[in-house]
């Protein structure tokens, strides 16, 4: 099976899942903190979903998005 050039890969990187990742964990906690009312933790989530944004975008830049060139091989 050939891999069409033009495919945008659908997220499938390191620096999509670390974001997702983060962004669940943010989504997770401020639910919860929400049920029980604690308003802080609640802002605090949003921070960590905000940093999750911006770490999937730090990690794309930096090569670990899925338009990153394959790394080159010693031979």
């Amino acid at each position: 099976m050939s891999i069409d050039p033009s495919d945008p890969g659908h997220g499938h990187s390191a620096a999509a899942w670390t974001a997702v990742t983060i962004m669940l964990a943010a989504f997770a906690i401020g639910t919860t903190a929400f049920f029980f009312e604690l308003v802080w933790l609640v802002w605090a989530s949003f921070g960590l979903l905000v940093a999750g944004v911006i770490v999937g975008y730090v990690l794309s830049k930096v090569g670990y998005g899925v338009g990153a060139l394959p790394a080159p091989h010693g031979h």
